[in-house]
């Protein structure tokens, strides 16, 4: 299994010049890295103006490994081969190194770079990527994969401070200022790199100890720029603590959130959420992350703070609410259970109502985390709730109830991991264990781990509520001194109850019934299709699609004529679904219809928006096909036989949503496929926002780093090549990847 690193943009206060020459000093020993046991030079080569130097080096590690390892290995040092390239005129140093020992069995890569800072030019930026790979070693393959990232981490905290060492060096030497590369006069050759090799500015330790003959290797150039990066300041502000290791999950999982959910990025808490809740498995992460984003957009879970409003039955008989914090900072829930007529509530409102409050009540929790985040001077993503079971018995138990509350726990659990920080359960009567056996197995293992139960008046005292909240915050009904406006509860009058059939009309839970998304399922061999009447040339088609399931191909299709079955009286403001397909079946590609687009691969779990310009008037298709499960040499499995010979098998899953617009309102952007009628209009701010946007707030007066250049305030994607001055489609507008 590869194992790759991603790092955080660290940032050294310092001129690129100045940090240059602290990183000189590292060679070709360097006492502070005690793995780093010297260095010789290879090749050297400079350009004629001194703006570009290529400098490969080979340096010897120990490793600190097992002897009976190293015996088996025959070797008691590793070599890598490194190659700097120095670019004085654009202020850049690419790092390039790979192993040499074990090159056949063990493949380490590792590419770092400073740069200067893209909104102070007196500070320089420091990043790094890294990837192992082992094949085979023996059999001790995962032996030596933990002994290397343990050595590799270790390394990566001293690096910047090495830096920094060397820095206060030069500066206690009086070296404060080293003068930028400026171009050489006609006629005149100079080395600009020499100034930063000068004795002056180098320390004199012996050459290091004598290295084997090196290796054949050429120095690699160029090296990909990410347009996306995180801050290390800004983590450590917003985000916490984080291993390095947890620092790189989080960046390469947003980064693929970047290429794949263009437009859609959630904050970095968000993320970080869903990488503590499957302990900083990418891989799971990932997967349920995209569930839940997709969750999120079909039901519009953005805008439920002001969409909904809250019913007055709940405002009256649900007795929970917000009441201050606790000792650590984070916002304090008061949840009163045994006092609320969970019966009455269901039968008065229905489970739909109720899981909205409690969506509701998840999203204003979020919301008060990071006020007080900002308060408290420190990173608060999660809650604490006082649970109060005075009151609870069997009545509680009532069958529908307790159907209602596991559902709502199912939801939370999977679209809000890692936001309940504390749950205190005060008072809990002898029922308590029973409902506890009925939803314990609903609740995630993490979560449960945060419980903690006082039955009887045991909460007094040490030990109890005081460890956790002020005694001045304390509520009333729970012994404290301090007022709480959580309502009461008490029995809802039967005068509010709504009719059996009634509640049957509300359906099953489907939080926001006017969603503007829908679901299909593709088959194999059997595509879906949409088909859209357009009434006049250069208007605009737009999508918006989440692959749920299985892999797609995308195509955008015009037909000279429709399908007998389908409606004729298609409108172009709401086009609907029609259950013939044309293409293939009914049609002859190039003489019945054409295409438009060039078909689009689109992956599980990925995020498509894009546009098309049509230059004719006339109908339309957008499709939606699975993926050939064969691919080159690849055989057919099982799976994709019965698949494909069971009619009922899903095969992919889609959700979607696609609007035409007129190309006077098209503004050539997701977040602006806007006119006063569309809903992408409301749909794409809130689902835009990026935790980057907190990354001017962590830039103070006081100097502290910020990457606007690299890191947008919306993590918007921008589909201008979907607007041509032509009107004519573009490739490029598909998607925005």
């Amino acid at each position: 299994m590869v194992q790759k690193y991603q790092s955080p943009v660290r940032i050294h206060k310092y001129p690129f010049e100045m940090v240059m020459a602290a990183y000189e000093r590292r060679f070709p020993t360097c006492p502070l890295i005690p793995v780093f046991l010297g260095s010789v030079i290879v090749s050297e080569v400079a350009s004629e103006d001194g703006a570009r130097r290529i400098v490969q080096r080979r340096c010897q590690l120990h490793v600190e490994a097992p002897r009976i390892l190293k015996k088996m290995a025959g070797v008691e040092h590793v070599y890598f081969v490194q190659t700097n390239t120095y670019n004085w005129k654009d202020r850049t140093l690419l790092i390039e190194a790979h192993n040499e020992t074990f090159e056949s069995r063990v493949t380490v890569t590792e590419t770092c770079c400073y740069s200067v800072h893209p909104e102070n030019e007196d500070w320089t930026c420091f990043e790094q990527s890294a990837s192992l790979d082992i094949k085979s070693f023996f059999g001790f393959e995962s032996t030596v994969e933990k002994i290397a990232l343990k050595q590799y981490t270790a390394n990566i905290k001293r690096g910047k401070e090495v830096i920094e060492h060397y820095l206060k060096e030069l500066i206690a030497e009086g070296i404060c200022e080293i003068p930028r590369w400026v171009p050489p006069e006609t006629g005149a050759q100079t080395e600009y790199s020499t100034l930063l090799c000068a004795p002056s500015l180098r320390p004199s330790p012996d050459a290091g100890p004598d290295l084997p003959p090196p290796s054949d290797c050429s120095p690699v150039e160029g090296a990909a720029a990410d347009a996306d990066k995180l801050d290390a300041d800004y983590i450590e502000r917003y985000l916490g603590n984080l291993t390095l290791m947890q620092e790189s999950h989080l960046i390469q999982l947003r980064q693929w959130l970047q290429e794949t959910h263009k437009g859609k990025i959630p904050k970095d808490e968000h993320i970080l959420r869903f990488l503590r809740a499957r302990d900083f498995n990418l891989d799971k992460a990932r997967d349920m992350l995209c569930q839940s984003l997709s969750w999120r957009k079909q039901h519009q879970i953005d805008y439920i703070l002001e969409a909904w409003a809250t019913p007055a039955c709940l405002e009256e008989y649900y007795a929970g609410g917000w009441h201050f914090h606790d000792s650590s900072g984070r916002p304090l829930y008061v949840l009163r259970l045994g006092q609320m007529d969970t019966k009455g509530l269901v039968k008065a409102l229905g489970e739909e109502a109720l899981l909205r409050h409690v969506l509701s009540i998840n999203e204003e929790g979020q919301k008060r985390c990071e006020e007080n985040t900002k308060i408290f001077g420190r990173p608060i993503t999660c809650w604490t709730c006082v649970l109060d079971l005075e009151g609870l018995s069997t009545r509680h138990l009532w069958r529908p109830g307790v159907k209602a509350l596991l559902r709502t726990i199912e939801v939370v659990e999977a679209n809000y991991p890692e936001t309940l920080g504390r749950l205190l359960i005060v008072r809990a009567p002898r029922v308590f264990p029973v409902l506890w056996t009925l939803i314990s197995p609903f609740i995630n293992e993490n979560t449960r781990q945060k419980f903690l139960v006082y039955s009887g008046n045991s909460y007094h005292g040490e030990g109890g509520l005081e460890d956790h909240i002020g005694k001045d915050i304390i509520p009333d009904f729970l012994g404290g001194d301090c007022l709480c406006s959580v309502p009461e509860g008490g029995p809802v009058p039967k005068s509010l109850y709504q009719t059996q059939e009634e509640l049957q009309n509300s359906g099953p839970i489907s939080l926001l019934a006017e969603t503007i998304y829908q679901s299909a399922n593709i088959f194999q061999g059997e595509p879906h299709e949409f088909f859209i009447e357009i009434p006049e040339s250069s208007s605009v088609i737009t999508w918006d699609f989440d692959v749920l399931k299985g892999d797609v191909s995308f195509n955008i299709f015009r037909s000279k004529w429709l399908p007998r079955a389908a409606d004729k009286s298609m409108s172009a403001s709401a086009p609907s679904v029609r259950r013939v397909q044309l293409t293939d079946k009914s049609g002859v590609l190039g003489v019945e219809y054409s295409m438009v687009e060039p078909p689009l691969m689109c992956r599980e779990g990925e995020s498509i928006q894009g546009s098309h310009i049509t230059r004719w008037p006339g109908r339309y298709i957008l499709q939606w096909k699975a993926a050939s499960p064969i691919s080159g040499s690849t055989l057919l499995t099982v799976d994709d036989v019965l698949a494909t010979l069971q009619g009922s098998s899903n095969k992919c899953k889609i959700m979607y949503y696609t609007e035409v617009l007129p190309s006077c309102d098209f503004r050539g952007s997701m977040t602006s496929l806007e006119s006063c009628q569309s809903g992408f209009s409301q749909l794409s701010a809130a689902t835009t926002s990026s935790g980057q946007s907190q990354l001017s707030a962590a830039t103070t007066s006081s100097g502290q780093s910020q990457l606007s250049a690299a890191t947008t305030s919306s993590g918007q994607s921008q589909l201008s090549a979907a607007t041509t001055s032509s009107g004519q489609s573009q490739t490029g507008s598909l998607i925005s990847r």
